[in-house]
């Protein structure tokens, strides 16, 4: 399929979208975005075309998430547009599409690479660091803080420009004109956008454009699509072509002339090539040529399979740099959490000395886990007259085009980046490496090209989540009813964020990352470990570790580790102590009124019955973001083991995301996390040897299939708290749920995730 400037518009209309590409512009440049003939611009988030179609600019990776939905929902609701009539397109990049919010999340990261900017961060040098470098990331569920506003906003001015169009040629005041489903009324006058936008687009809005008030809030207690209740208001743009199979993602690009590269990377990140045998590949016919670096070979023929039948041919030959085995990585592990040099990484309360002694300790495993996406790494490129062009699914667009003109020698402004949506990511696209070999591969072709990683070549190159041993101590009241007066964390991780911020802002390779973040601590790798229980102290430390295998940022990131921890024992005190699981951990919600709610109502969906001995029910809360933004989350889990490992029948989760936008999305999102859970607690643990993966098939990662998914129930609580992000809360809660319930079940404490691994 050819690939067109319009065909990426993904609405129910049709027309008016232009696939705008991330083009290096200058500051001073008027909008950021281009036209198509019939449109007119608005501001850098909203075009109308005269056939009345609405298109609305979408900075982020639309990786799943639906936020190609959600922004222009929020677009046409603030400006009474008819959703029938609502198209997107991927934003380029500018200043205007600054991810803000990210940016200051993330200083850690990019403050020691982004030299000049200041000598000591404050909020405003991250606003300058990310309108200077067109930081526009999607990553931590940053995307409705960053862009909400800034739509409706964006929407409200239009509304306003329509308005006064509308009122000049009626001779009406344009502040008693009414704007809704696409039409601007006066009285019995009216007219459609497409016949204003001419005149309006050249109209100043109000300064500031009144902003309606917020939408009435949707009914949240029953999924749009059961039994004979109304369709959602605003279904899913992208779901129809995904549906019919239409939908394009970065895997499908195909240009005129395009030939398909497959590569080959050695045992790991530090693996040099050092031979192959080029004449075994003669035989295979379409082969077009082949493209070698220090650590890869790459071959291009006429289709993918002879591309990889060649590389199977040559049989490449790589020596191994640091190959570690999951037993080196183990025992490192171990050594460190027991007596490893600390960074004290929060505090709250009364401190590290309210803990005089320890009266209950546990320690808590996680294994490394990879995104593992279903799309892998893909990315397409054509490469003439000394520019270079990349069609990409990037979570770091700007990052990746960078990287990519750097590691061909280009200048930033000969290289432009087509954004593609994402076949799933989970993080996995903040890495860029596909876009520097696909750089490399073209330029040395001279030849639209596309390169597809094997899944082998995507579990050999992946950058998991770090491994994570954890040492959790608790000082009880001596009242013996299991009151924890002070807690105490020892969390052994490698930086990984800070090796993943190397990558990324600074572009080093993952060795290089590795030892410019050792020994260094790491906030966000500890992120959850301060709970949303109201306790007198608690203190987390972090305990870098350098393992030997590079590691990354996959769904739910430290939340997986330190829920399940952090969860698993508050379950152990309390039946220590012989208290019932939910009047335990509801005696310590304090003022978070909103997670003692989320309890009540998981309990009463699963007709919780005080996880009594043989029950096989589980429960769990978890928090992410502070006290007053952030999403809550509980959830009882129904397991047993049975034959062939172990059943989760059952799973209900109470969710407080605040302000819930798009309900159908919102839960959409809520039971992918649940259901991403259950394989982080039953799925195989990624075991290397040598520096390779035991295993590279997807089906050796042991992901739940339909017919092992669980019944799950999910209802939001009523709130009017700001918008919080749900991708990550199921992911985090789920499998703390599951051991509490196998616990519950067995009378066997599991430790270790993947729970399998630690036997049953």
């Amino acid at each position: 399929m050819e690939i067109t400037r319009r065909g990426l518009v993904t609405g129910a209309a049709v027309g008016g979208g232009l696939l705008v590409a991330w083009w290096f512009l200058p500051r001073s440049y008027p909008n950021p975005l281009a036209p198509a003939q019939g449109e007119h611009l608005f501001d850098a988030w909203i075009k109308i075309a005269e056939d009345g179609v609405v298109t609305v600019a979408v900075p982020q990776l639309e990786m799943g998430q639906g936020i190609t939905t959600l922004l222009p929902q929020i677009v046409a609701q603030e400006l009474g547009a008819d959703w029938r009539q609502v198209a997107v397109e991927p934003a380029p990049v500018a200043a205007a599409y600054a991810n803000v919010p990210l940016a200051r999340r993330w200083a850690d990261l990019w403050e020691p690479v982004a030299a000049g900017l200041s000598d000591d961060f404050d909020a405003m040098q991250a606003v300058r660091f990310a309108r200077s470098s067109r930081f526009a990331a999607t990553a931590d569920g940053t995307s409705i803080a960053a862009y909400e506003m800034p739509c409706r906003e964006a929407a409200a001015a239009a509304r306003a420009m329509l308005a006064e169009e509308a009122a000049s040629r009626w001779g009406a005041n344009w502040e008693e004109c009414e704007v809704e489903n696409g039409i601007v009324r006066w009285g019995d006058k009216s007219a459609t956008f497409g016949e204003l936008a001419e005149g309006a687009a050249t109209r100043s809005p109000p300064d500031p454009a009144p902003i309606r008030p917020e939408p009435p809030r949707t009914d949240l207690t029953t999924p749009a699509s059961d039994g004979d209740t109304a369709a959602p208001d605003f279904p899913r743009i992208d779901l129809p072509s995904k549906v019919d199979g239409s939908f394009t993602f970065a895997s499908d690009v195909r240009l005129p002339g395009m030939v398909f590269a497959a590569i080959r990377h050695g045992p790991n990140n530090g693996s040099e090539l050092t031979g192959f045998n080029a004449e075994a590949a003669k035989g295979i016919r379409g082969i077009v040529g082949a493209v070698k670096t220090k650590r890869w070979l790459a071959v291009a023929a006429t289709t993918w399979w002879s591309a990889q039948a060649a590389l199977d041919a040559m049989e490449p030959q790589f020596t191994t740099a640091f190959p570690v085995d999951t037993s080196d990585i183990d025992a490192r592990m171990d050594t460190l959490l027991k007596g490893g040099d600390s960074f004290k990484i929060a505090e709250t309360g009364f401190g590290e000395e309210a803990m005089t002694r320890v009266d209950i300790a546990r320690r808590y495993e996680v294994e490394p886990a990879p995104a593992a996406s279903l799309e892998t790494a893909s990315a397409a490129a054509r490469y003439a007259d000394g520019r270079l062009e990349l069609w990409i699914a990037s979570q770091a667009p700007e990052q990746a085009r960078r990287a990519a003109a750097r590691a061909v020698g280009l200048p930033p402004e000969d290289v432009v980046l087509y954004p593609m949506p994402a076949g799933g990511s989970f993080d996995a696209r903040l890495e860029h490496d596909h876009a520097i070999e696909i750089a490399h591969i073209a330029k040395e072709l001279e030849s639209p090209v596309q390169l597809t990683w094997a899944r082998r070549e995507e579990m050999i190159h992946t950058r998991p989540r770090a491994p994570y041993y954890m040492l959790l101590g608790a000082q009880l009241s001596e009242g013996g009813n299991g009151a924890i007066d002070s807690l105490k964390w020892r969390i052994a991780t490698p930086p990984s964020n800070r090796e993943f911020g190397e990558r990324l802002f600074g572009n080093l390779t993952a060795w290089a990352a590795i030892r410019e973040s050792a020994g260094k601590s790491d906030a966000l790798a500890c992120e959850g470990a301060v709970p949303a229980y109201e306790l007198p102290s608690v203190t987390v430390r972090h305990i870098p570790v350098e393992t030997g295998q590079p590691t990354g940022r996959v769904r739910g990131n430290s939340h997986v580790p330190t829920a399940f921890a952090m969860e698993s024992f508050i379950d152990e005190i309390a039946s220590q102590h012989s208290r019932e699981p939910l009047s335990f951990r509801m005696s310590m919600m304090g003022s978070d009124i909103r997670m003692a709610a989320c309890l009540q109502r998981a309990a009463s969906m699963a007709q919780w019955d005080g996880g009594a001995d043989r029950s096989g029910q589980g429960i769990a809360c978890h928090r992410i973001g502070d006290a007053e933004t952030g999403g809550r989350i509980a959830c009882v889990a129904t397991a047993r083991p049975g034959e062939g490992g172990v059943r989760v029948t059952r799973l209900s989760a109470a969710v407080d995301i605040g302000r819930v936008i798009n309900p159908d999305i919102a839960r959409q999102q809520i039971e992918g996390g649940l259901l991403f859970g259950l394989g982080i607690a039953l799925g195989n643990a990624l075991k290397m040897r040598g520096g390779l993966p035991e295993a590279f098939a997807y089906s050796d990662l042991g992901l739940p299939t339909l017919a092992e998914c669980p019944e799950i129930e999910v209802a939001f609580v009523e709130s009017s708290a700001a918008a919080a992000d749900p991708g990550e809360l199921g992911v985090a809660v789920c499998p703390p749920a599951i051991a509490n319930a196998l616990f519950s079940a067995t009378g066997l404490r599991l430790r270790r995730l993947p729970l399998l691994s630690s036997g049953l």
